[in-house]
């Protein structure tokens, strides 16, 4: 197993800030020819949440560092190899998803191609333990979703509404970090919201869209990062129209998680 390694800090989020893909900052895992960029952390200025991308070399694995004494979510950007947590292993590919309630360390292995993850850490503090959480899942799980979104009033919704999948939630056992993916097809909006006591950090995973921060819709494309910090207005839309556009698919989560959504889809956010 290879050390794990804590990257110099990014620049300072202050209480919001896109970090677009060609601004990520990598560093050498000692070592090893894996390689990590920190674009969200404390250190930086979130308050919750650190995010970490990981380029792992073919052959090589990664274990974040403190990962058993936190929570992790992980979502495979590209590329292939196993997901472990403790000892239930998965392979993996674009799109795939783990989930690593604290106490079981959080083991990514890649094949011969390598792979590339972007990883979330946060720590349990007072939260309850799921009894039996999910821990392997996928961005196109559509089994529990929020439709219809409409915001939280601050900003006038669109009609045309994206839908969110809840990935790793309360009701799959997930103590405070979450997991949601908002596929936006052409023309639709995840509309702008705010959450009162959570950090955002979100991607957009596949495609190119826009993505609403504090007062403004800026364009972003895939492998791009959202930070909001509390009371931070953000979203997601697809303004793209006509025969050649394509869906925009981002992917993240308020930490801790946000009741109200859970609320607007008519679900317990009861840790399960």
């Amino acid at each position: 197993m290879p050390p794990s390694t804590q990257a110099p800090a990014a620049t300072a989020l202050g209480d919001a800030r896109i970090i677009t893909a060609a601004e990520f900052t990598f560093h050498p895992v000692p070592g090893t020819r894996t390689t990590v960029a920190t674009p969200v952390s404390p250190a930086a200025g979130a308050t919750h949440v650190t995010l970490h991308v990981v380029r792992i070399a073919p052959g090589e694995s990664y274990v974040p560092e403190r990962s058993a004494a936190e929570e992790n979510t992980v979502v495979v950007f590209s590329g292939a190899g196993t997901a472990a947590v403790g000892r239930h292993a998965r392979p993996v590919g674009r799109g795939s998803a783990a989930y690593a309630p604290t106490g079981h360390p959080l083991t990514l292995s890649a094949d011969d191609q390598g792979m590339t993850a972007y990883v979330w850490r946060t720590p349990l503090a007072d939260a309850p333990a799921g009894s039996d959480p999910v821990l392997h899942s996928s961005l196109w799980d559509d089994t529990t979703q929020l439709r219809g979104f409409g915001g939280t009033g601050q900003i006038e919704a669109a009609e045309r509404r994206a839908t969110m999948n809840f990935v790793f939630w309360p009701g799959t056992g997930s103590s405070r970090l979450c997991l949601h993916c908002g596929i936006q097809q052409p023309g639709e909006t995840f509309n702008v919201h705010l959450h009162p006591d959570s950090d955002e950090a979100f991607i957009a995973f596949e495609g190119v869209g826009q993505m609403y921060l504090r007062d403004r819709w800026i364009d972003v494309g895939a492998g791009d990062v959202l930070y909001a910090a509390p009371g931070v207005l953000h979203g997601a839309r697809n303004p793209h129209t006509g025969s050649t556009a394509r869906r925009f698919v981002t992917c993240g989560g308020p930490s801790p998680y946000d009741p109200a959504l859970y609320s607007a889809a008519g679900h317990s956010s009861q840790v399960r």
